[in-house]
């Protein structure tokens, strides 16, 4: 009986003072598994799990692009102080701050975000780079591009095409991120001059006049006028130029959690809908 328990204890013995690169060795039939090649590139970094809700709630502006050779592609920067920038809701992606604007569908699958044909606005513009900024925008901005979306303080969003352009946009939330959305959509007209308005912690201040206006369905004022009021709000993305009356579409929020001195509405430009210069 010692005689088998004498020839086990060898094997033991080498088992333990096997090295520990083989235990990873293949089975014998096995087909090793092919060594990792340093000098490849990395692998493309697969988008976060939430880019598909990232997309509607960011506006997102063009802060790099270059080529497959590296080389910056200047074309897309004719406009420094408005970069080119992406919005995407329901199923559709708007490009503003090129010549026209343009627009067209989309559909995210995974690390593939396809555009569909843009549409556009015929505007002809002076500045020839702004011409040319359209054409390069649709040209690099087609078909399949491969999407990620890089951690990081400020969201990024990174589009690379079949040609190998590279263009990196960089996320800035939208006015119902911000606010905690759905907006209401109203319309008010601003009269062509401010009036001062009295308000406890701003001396002289001058306020808008403006109104609500309605419109049917078919862009057709209905109803009378409210009265002119003094508005002591700011509306974001409107610069009022006296002697200018308009009509602005805004998307209007209700704050939340706002101290008593503070508005419970935000106010967001939409769109002018009119504009009209009034002799002074």
């Amino acid at each position: 009986m010692s005689l088998p328990l004498l020839l086990l204890l060898p094997l033991a013995i080498a088992a333990c003072n096997r090295p520990a690169t083989d235990a990873a060795a293949p089975a014998p039939g096995e087909t090793p598994a092919p060594a990792a090649d340093p000098a490849a590139p990395p692998p493309m970094e697969a988008p976060s799990t939430d880019t598909a809700s990232l997309l509607p709630s960011h506006h997102w502006r063009l802060v790099e692009a270059t080529d497959a050779q590296g080389q910056r592609i200047d074309a897309l920067f004719a406009r420094p102080d408005k970069p080119v920038q992406l919005d995407f809701a329901d199923g559709r992606v708007n490009v503003s701050n090129t010549c026209n604007r343009m627009m067209g569908s989309f559909t995210l699958e995974g690390t593939t975000l396809t555009l569909g044909q843009m549409a556009s606005t015929l505007m002809a513009c002076t500045d020839p780079k702004l011409t040319a900024l359209d054409a390069e925008v649709g040209k690099r901005l087609a078909g399949a591009l491969t999407v990620s979306s890089p951690a990081g303080d400020t969201p990024q969003l990174v589009l690379t095409n079949a040609g190998g352009d590279r263009l990196v946009f960089e996320g800035a939330p939208t006015a119902a991120t911000r606010f905690g959305g759905p907006a209401e959509r109203v319309f008010l007209e601003v009269g062509p001059e401010t009036r001062p308005c009295s308000h406890p912690l701003i001396p002289d201040k001058q306020c808008l006049q403006v109104r609500e206006v309605r419109f049917d369905e078919n862009g057709l004022r209905v109803g009378e006028p409210g009265e002119w009021q003094n508005f002591f709000d700011e509306i974001e993305g409107y610069t009022h130029q006296p002697g200018v009356r308009n009509v602005l579409r805004i998307d209007r929020y209700t704050r939340k959690d706002v101290p008593a001195d503070v508005s419970r509405y935000a106010y967001v430009l939409d769109m002018v809908v009119e504009s009209e210069q009034v002799k002074r």
